[in-house]
C-alpha cells in the first residue's frame, strides 16, 4: 500500500499527468511550493533532500524538522522548494519513486503558513 501523495493538504496516489496545480510544465518561471514529509529511518544514510538540490536544481529551505535521538526513528520535515514548475514536479515524482509520504500546500494563499 502506497501513502505517498502530490495533493493538496491530504494523501492520495498521484496519477502521471496529474497537474499539482503548478502551472505549465514548460513555464519556465520560478514558483515555489511547501511540502511536509516524512522520511523513513531506512534513509537515513541517503541523501534525499540534498538530491533535490543536485539533481533537481531546486532551492530546499527547511522550514522545520522533527528528528529522532540518534537518528532511530522516522524523520518529519517540513521543506519550502524553489525552482521551475518542472523541477517541483520532477522533485515530488522522485518522491513518489521512493515511497515517501507528502503532504502538499501551495504558499500563494497562505498568510502564517500550516
Amino acid at each position: 500500500m502506497s501513502h505517498s501523495s502530490i495533493s493538496e493538504g491530504s494523501l492520495a496516489t498521484p496519477q502521471p499527468n496529474d497537474a499539482v496545480t503548478l502551472g505549465d510544465k514548460d513555464d519556465p518561471r520560478p514558483t515555489q511550493t511547501r511540502i511536509r514529509t516524512r522520511i523513513p529511518k531506512n534513509y537515513h544514510d541517503e541523501p534525499v533532500i540534498s538530491r533535490l538540490t543536485s539533481h533537481y536544481g531546486l532551492t530546499v529551505n527547511i522550514t522545520a524538522a522533527l528528528l529522532g535521538a540518534n537518528a532511530k526513528d522516522d524523520g518529519w520535515f517540513d521543506l519550502e522548494l524553489r525552482g521551475t514548475s518542472e523541477q517541483i514536479r520532477s522533485a515530488l515524482l522522485y518522491f513518489n519513486e521512493l515511497d515517501l509520504e507528502i503532504w502538499r500546500e501551495d504558499t500563494e494563499d497562505q498568510s502564517d503558513g500550516w
